[in-house]
């Protein structure tokens, strides 16, 4: 086990976790409500600084990222855990399994024993393969990845194995990417900022009455957060998961398009398709022409670079200079199919094309 950055100790063994908004006062024996880090003694200890429940190669447009080395594969990575409670989470079974298995879940829970399990006994009981961050690299660079992604869950809450890895990393010319809710304090993300490239951040509602009720979370932290990366120089894509009658309102997407195009119009937008997962399997799949509306949305608020995601073949997926409109990037799916930027910019006008590596891999 290690100990965890970001927390104070206080009276009577309890810490408070500084890591992410929560801002956790936990007691004794407790864990967080990310349940992946625990209070052994007074001390705040990380259960995930030394094993992930996932590893893939992936293609970089899975995350998504459509402006960052189009074409490459990045080595992607999680451990269990997540500081929200997504009802609709599609990675539920690693992201909400220490909240569904592992003793004691979060302080005030009576539901379970109230004796204190021991740290050892707790480490034991996380699911996935030991890794060490060199480990990670050396994989990483094995398999041809350009770079590295935190995803699947909340990179948040690994951040010390995340953090750890992302400066070896960089040190063997490898890209550092955070897929992540937005949810983290500013200290935290201060410091990734200087080891971190680019960042994929959900930003799932406009209202702070439906982050409170589908996530468990707060709005303006969010807000807060994706300014910060913009403002620290890293790069950043927005996604937002249309959900029927949650957040798919003409006013709401107004307001996220509105939102992003005051920190910078080449932001890109990814409107993504909505399936039903977790404890929303009965809420249906947006139609195609919510998707549609949503990406004219983004593109009549001044948004250069607007995509759909889940739903290919429509042309949602490609990316046209803002200068002349010509087809630069085309897409389907997760599979680059042609790539025409040339020196970062259009062939056609010459517009400059906003991005890391665009010229290919």
């Amino acid at each position: 086990m290690q100990e965890a950055h970001f927390y104070d100790r206080l009276d009577h063994e309890q810490v408070q976790c500084h890591l992410c908004p929560h801002q956790c006062l936990i007691a004794a024996g407790k864990r967080g409500i990310c349940a992946v880090r625990y209070n052994s003694g007074g001390r705040l200890y990380t259960l995930v600084a030394d094993r992930i429940i996932a590893r893939h190669l992936d293609p970089i447009e899975k995350k998504p990222l459509f402006h960052v080395y189009p074409g490459s594969g990045i080595y992607s990575l999680a451990t269990i855990g997540c500081n929200l409670r997504c009802r609709f989470c599609q990675n539920w079974e690693i992201s909400q399994w220490s909240h569904e298995h592992l003793p004691n879940r979060i302080e005030g829970d009576e539901r379970h024993s109230p004796v204190c399990p021991q740290l050892a006994d707790l480490g034991e009981q996380i699911p996935g393969e030991p890794v060490t961050p060199e480990g990670i690299v050396c994989a990483a660079l094995a398999s041809g990845a350009r770079s590295i992604a935190y995803t699947y869950t909340e990179p948040t809450i690994f951040y010390e194995l995340a953090h750890e890895t992302a400066v070896l990393a960089r040190a063997q010319g490898l890209l550092n990417v955070f897929v992540t809710n937005g949810y983290i304090n500013e200290a935290p993300q201060r410091e990734l900022a200087g080891v971190l490239d680019a960042a994929n951040v959900d930003l799932k509602f406009f209202r702070d009455a439906t982050y409170r009720r589908m996530s468990g979370a707060r709005l303006q932290p969010v807000l807060d957060a994706i300014a910060r990366y913009h403002e620290l120089g890293v790069w950043i894509e927005i996604t937002t998961l249309v959900i029927p009658g949650v957040n798919d309102s003409e006013e709401e997407l107004k307001e996220i398009a509105c939102f992003i195009h005051s920190l910078s119009p080449e932001i890109p937008w990814h409107v993504s398709r909505f399936h039903g997962d977790y404890q929303m399997q009965d809420v249906p799949s947006p139609q195609s022409s919510i998707l549609r509306h949503a990406l004219e949305i983004g593109r009549e608020a001044g948004l250069r670079y607007v995509y759909v995601g889940n739903l290919p073949g429509i042309g949602g997926e490609d990316t046209y200079c803002p200068g002349c409109g010509a087809r630069l990037i085309h897409r389907y799916g997760f599979r680059l199919l042609e790539n025409r930027i040339r020196h970062g910019g259009c062939p056609e006008c010459g517009s400059r094309i906003a991005g890391l590596g665009l010229d290919g891999v």
